[in-house]
């Protein structure tokens, strides 16, 4: 290399250099440290948000538990008021049979009482779903218990005859069967 090329060759000076690299790093240090304080701050605050979720969340699941336990709890409420006044009913039954009437019209005044009584009670259980087996259904082993089977000229085979004790379902679900004579 010649002395004129020397001369255009940049000098480097080791100090100004190492400052700009200090001065720099310096710099950029402050910045990774600022931003590590925000993303700090912003974990603390979403730790923060999640711990307040957390709590919202299990008081819901306890409140939910509370009320579902409670609708349980309370679930026969309708159904029991919609009993009292059939019980009202009864009762005014047995006050009418205290009382000093004459026994062919005490007999004719209890039967008209038990009548209604049942009429009112069919109406309740009715309103809650629950319904008689039909006495003019054809036989159906879900529904109906044969206690016996008869031969009969009058029905066909398989037509219940007589039933001994009337079955009941809520809704489509049998509660109890109704016991009956089939023909065979």
């Amino acid at each position: 290399m010649s002395k004129e090329e020397s001369e255009y060759e940049p000098q480097i000076n080791e100090e100004e250099n190492t400052e700009i690299t200090t001065e720099e790093a310096d710099a950029e240090a402050e910045a990774v440290e600022n931003e590590l304080d925000l993303l700090q701050e912003e974990l603390v605050a979403l730790k923060d948000k999640y711990a307040r979720v957390h709590a919202d969340f299990d008081n819901i699941k306890k409140r939910l538990e509370r009320e579902k336990y409670t609708a349980v709890e309370y679930s026969n409420e309708r159904f029991a008021k919609d009993m009292i006044p059939v019980m009202d009913s009864l009762q005014g039954a047995m006050n009418s049979a205290n009382s000093e009437a004459n026994k062919a019209e005490l007999f004719d005044k209890l039967k008209e009482g038990i009548e209604l009584t049942q009429k009112q009670l069919l109406r309740a259980l009715e309103k809650h779903g629950v319904t008689m087996v039909a006495h003019d259904e054809p036989f159906d082993p879900n529904i109906h218990n044969a206690i016996q089977a008869i031969d009969s000229d009058e029905v066909e085979s398989g037509q219940i005859v007589q039933t001994f004790q009337t079955g009941y379902k809520y809704k489509e679900r049998p509660l109890r069967e109704a016991m009956v004579v089939v023909a065979n």
